[in-house]
């Protein structure tokens, strides 16, 4: 009998917990506690980067550090150095402490004080009034400790020692310091634990649904009760239940004209949770939920909600080029609609669990998310030191802590991630199987043609022994399996050929393929009961076509959405450039491509180069720019999701009606040049245009224009993408132009960041001055205040340009 793993059963979006009972919204609701009411603790800390151990005492003298506000990452203010690590992006790590001051008063405090941090990189110790409250080695999960204790009437003080002295300790970049968001949590000793609301959907039949709350209790009392409310969108309750609080009750309640979760029409509900005593409500939590379902068949794929669908997902790192680890919630808005409009549905977090905003975010644009806890195990990987595969590797890394703390990382996953309706995949690890990079197995011997990888050699007795990633993979399976039995585990497999001789396909719900397209016809005949996906794939028109042929592979994620520092290669580097965006968040050609091939929606684009003298390639990465020399021969390649396409120049055919060619997916053309307006229209089956694409021949650089996403900053940290151009004498852009701009602020609002998007530009992003890349430069300015803001941007010989934000 065929393994068919259904899913119906999810959890809940972001928990937040408020004592009044009123829902947290935005940026303030990203501690997920799930209980008492939480503040955040951002401003006014000090910084010192260096090691002293007596920074820890709160009587220590620190008039001196540098001030400044949470979040930080202290990597990206260092300077690119090709004598650093090419993992890492050439950036630096260290030592560091942070410590703020901060008034007690213990008439006015409530019974708990709590300190909660969404992420610390890395191997972090927390102190206040000298005493040490723990240390937590790992530098993406959340974590949280109890100040009650220690605190005193008066002045206290929080110290962290932040150790990233390893600092080539990844294959990508990681930043430094307490680089997310920081809390304060102040409840009643009695409250609803950490994390430990949950919302599950039982069932849905028609228009009805059966759904269950997992309500945890902190120091449960007699005469305690839960109650559970799911409220719509227009603040009517439409269910509710109740019961005894315990350490753990399950609560169920049924949900009539149910709206469920969906890609195309995100739904979210409210699920308050009160904890009563006599009546009166001693904490409260209202936290965003989604009702859906999920499905898996090994044989026809991935069910949402009862519809078959596939699965286009991209992976994602955590920074965001110039500004780091520290990434506002603006930002990521924009770069995840920006990948949807692509046609994109799904996210990868490679290869930690990110920023809660993320998570929110999705929730609320409907994306899926497939969460992942590490990229090592208890052995090192290789972090190249030189570049990518270049020279010898360093072998630093997160496995020295595995063995104490990895069931805790992965709970911790788990727990503060379960109710994100956009969550439907757990995976315990990536590429922990590559081959000899640490296991290694006798399959390897000799001349096995069914591995494509690199081996780096054969197979090795004294290397650790591959069978141990199975017995690992049970093990972390069953901790996830502990917390939420409604979504699959899954891993990223890069030796597939080695740990089909283990237990690790076996161990997980759904078996991740990374790279191994050439696998899936022959494992789907081995391993009939296997449900695969692409778990990390190239963006090669080949591996989507495995995906979209084949009705037992559910989908693939793309190595990767964005470009992303670190995995650099050879100096001059800044990471890795496959993403579909750049690092200022804007589609490339590739991305173009995707669009071609995933959008619902009509879309057209044209990209140009010299035609090759040798060979016929049809390149994914072609820019659209239309400045050559006259009667050049060019090849322009137009990548649209139309069954036909035809080339205009000036608006005369230059370019005849051509199909797409199914087997590159891409039409082109072989034309001369000739200056002017060239547009791609994309046809119909029923000969009608469905959408276009225009690219202009340029003059020289003339003006500078300037753009920015809002009109207006509302608040302090409030975050506005500035869009800076160069265009010629008749507006048209200048895609070749990389002039040197400078660009000042007048206001209350500072210049985070300046992005280019040029992975070989090793300057300063930090600084007012910045080259554009192909005629283009994003700016990140941020309110100090509400408050009109004047942004004005100049270059020498060009026209200036002034940008008023009220």
């Amino acid at each position: 009998m065929k393994r068919y793993c259904r899913i119906a059963r999810q959890i809940v979006a972001c928990g937040l917990a408020v004592g009044s009972g009123l829902l947290v919204s935005g940026k303030d609701a990203y501690a997920q506690v799930s209980f008492g009411i939480p503040e955040k603790f951002n401003e006014e800390w000090l910084f010192q980067l260096g090691d002293e151990e007596a920074s820890y005492r709160p009587e220590y003298a620190d008039s001196t550090w540098r001030h400044l506000s949470l979040p930080h990452d202290w990597s990206i203010e260092g300077t690119y150095s090709p004598d650093l690590a090419s993992g890492t992006g050439y950036l630096p790590g260290g030592i560091a402490w942070y410590r703020k001051h901060f008034n007690h008063r213990t008439s006015d405090a409530p019974e708990k004080t709590y300190i909660y941090f969404e992420g610390v990189y890395n191997r972090s110790d927390v102190y206040v009034n000298g005493h040490h409250l723990g240390n937590r080695p790992n530098g993406y999960v959340s974590f949280m400790y109890d100040l009650t204790p220690y605190l005193k009437e008066g002045d206290n003080v929080v110290s962290v020692r932040v150790d990233h002295s390893r600092y080539a300790d990844s294959r990508y970049y990681t930043g430094s310091g307490i680089y997310r968001d920081v809390y304060l949590v102040k409840s009643p000793a009695t409250h609803i634990a950490q994390w430990g609301v949950g919302f599950e959907t039982e069932s849905v039949k028609g228009k009805k649904a059966k759904v269950k709350a997992r309500v945890a209790v902190e120091n449960p009392v007699e005469g305690l009760t839960v109650r559970i409310s799911l409220i719509d969108d227009s603040g009517k309750t439409v269910a509710r239940a109740s019961g005894k609080a315990s350490d753990s009750c399950i609560l169920t309640m049924e949900v009539p004209d149910a709206r469920l979760w969906s890609l195309d029409s995100p739904y979210l509900y409210t699920l308050r949770t009160d904890l009563l005593r006599d009546g009166m409500s001693m904490d409260s939590s209202e936290i965003p939920v989604g009702i859906r379902t999920l499905g898996f068949d090994p044989d026809t794929g991935f069910f949402l909600n009862g519809k078959n669908m596939k699965v286009k997902g991209v992976c994602i790192h955590h920074d965001a080029g110039a500004l780091g680890a520290v990434v506002p919630e603006e930002v990521w808005q924009r770069r995840l609609r920006r990948l949807k409009e692509l046609g994109v549905n799904a996210l990868r977090m490679s290869h930690n669990p990110q920023a809660p905003a993320v998570y929110d975010i999705a929730d609320r644009i409907g994306l899926l998310i497939m969460d992942e806890a590490s990229d090592e195990w208890e052995f090192p990987k290789r972090k190249w030191i030189k570049g990518w595969n270049k020279g010898k590797p360093g072998y630093d890394g997160s496995y020295d802590f595995f063995e104490e703390w990895i069931d805790c990382d992965v709970a911790d996953m788990v727990r503060r991630d379960r109710n994100h309706p956009s969550v439907f995949l757990w995976s315990i690890g990536n590429e922990v199987d590559y081959p000899n990079d640490p296991y290694s197995h006798p399959v390897l011997d000799g001349n096995n043609s069914a591995i494509s990888q690199p081996m780096y050699g054969g197979y090795n007795p004294d290397a650790p022994d591959a069978m141990r990633i199975g017995e690992i993979a049970k093990r972390l399976a069953k901790v996830v399996k502990g917390i939420d039995t409604s979504r699959p585990t899954t891993g990223a497999l890069a030796g597939v050929v080695m740990s089909n001789e283990t237990a690790y396909p076996e161990a997980v719900d759904i078996v991740g393929y990374n790279y191994t397209e050439d696998r899936y016809d022959l494992d789907h005949k081995a391993y009939p009961d296997r449900v695969i996906y692409g778990s990390e794939n190239r963006s090669d028109y080949n591996a989507w076509k495995a995906v979209r042929d084949k009705d037992f592979i559910f989908g693939q994620f793309i190595w990767t959405g964005i470009d992303y520092l670190g995995e650099s290669g050879a100096w001059p580097s800044r990471g890795l450039y496959t993403g579909l965006l750049d690092f200022a968040g804007n589609p490339k050609p590739r991305g173009q491509f995707r669009a071609s091939l995933w959008s619902d929606t009509p879309v057209t684009y044209i990209g140009t180069y010299p035609k090759p003298r040798r060979g016929d390639w049809l390149s994914i990465d072609a820019w659209d720019s239309w400045n050559y020399e006259p009667g050049e021969e060019i090849r322009v390649v137009c990548y649209t999701n139309s069954p036909k396409a035809r080339l205009l120049l000036d608006g005369e055919i230059v370019g005849d009606i051509k199909d797409k060619d199914d087997a590159t997916g891409i039409i082109h053309w072989d034309i001369p040049f000739a200056p002017g307006r060239l547009m791609a229209e994309g046809i119909g089956e029923n000969g009608d245009v469905e959408s276009s694409y225009t690219v202009a021949t340029s003059g020289r650089p003339y003006a500078i224009t300037v753009s920015a996403d809002r009109d207006s900053f509302e608040k302090a940290g409030d975050v506005a993408h500035v869009f800076i151009n160069i265009v010629d004498e008749n507006g048209i852009p200048v895609k070749l132009a990389d002039n040197e701009v400078t660009v000042r602020i007048n206001g209350l609002a500072e210049l985070l960041a300046l992005e280019s998007g040029d992975n070989s530009d090793m300057g300063n992003y930090r600084d007012n001055r910045q080259r554009v890349y192909r005629g283009k430069l994003l700016g990140y300015v941020k309110a100090l205040e509400a408050g009109p803001v004047v942004i004005t941007v100049t270059s020498p010989l060009l026209k200036s340009a002034c940008l008023n934000l009220k």
